[in-house]
């Protein structure tokens, strides 16, 4: 009888803990499904404009653009990029490594204005930004920066503003020191 009454209780201890196993398993799928929304809202602007469409990739945004990777040209001290591709493609990114040191950058077209910018977020150690409007969007964080001055909008990675980089343009080249682009590079690496 006594071990009877020992098997009932193991029992009973079993379903006891597998009931709390279940309310702590549907406790934490609760904080996951409210970080999600909330990480949606407070990086992509949430309320009625998501930036994500419904079913797509959560590294694409609905209206963004997203960079063509391009070879840039370097000549003794200069880098240069054909106009023509930066307004058909909108936005590129290049990459130019000086001493060692590989640097991304991006050129794009608001308007009649051209800008280019470094490339870089530090602390995600993303090289890569679609153009959403006027905003830069981190591909790998979507921190927004703005597109015409470079400052952090809205995301983790906001205090790395996007360093603007000199240029000329002459015929069908934006011609940048590497000078220029070794000091943007800088500026962008450091939070401020």
């Amino acid at each position: 009888m006594r071990e009877i009454s020992r098997k009932g209780m193991i029992h009973q201890m079993k379903t006891k803990v597998v009931v709390i196993a279940l309310a702590v398993l549907a406790l934490l799928g609760a904080v996951v499904a409210v970080g999600y929304i909330a990480y949606g809202r407070a990086y992509c602007g949430g309320g009625a404009r998501s930036c994500h469409r419904a079913g797509a990739n959560l590294n694409e945004t609905a209206s963004a653009i997203r960079p063509t990777w391009i070879d840039a040209t370097v000549e003794g001290d200069s880098v240069s990029i054909p106009v023509s591709q930066i307004e058909s493609d909108t936005i590129v990114n290049f990459r130019v490594t000086y001493q060692g040191t590989d640097m991304a950058s991006a050129a794009y077209k608001l308007g009649e204005q051209i800008y280019v910018r470094t490339a870089l977020c530090p602390p995600c150690r993303s090289e890569s930004f679609s153009l959403d409007g006027d905003v830069l969007d981190c591909d790998t964080c979507h921190t927004r920066f703005s597109a015409t001055a470079g400052d952090g909008l809205k995301g983790a990675c906001r205090a790395y503003r996007k360093a603007e980089v000199q240029y000329s343009v002459a015929g069908d080249k934006v011609t940048m020191s590497i000078a220029d682009l070794v000091t943007a590079y800088q500026d962008t690496k450091n939070p401020g």
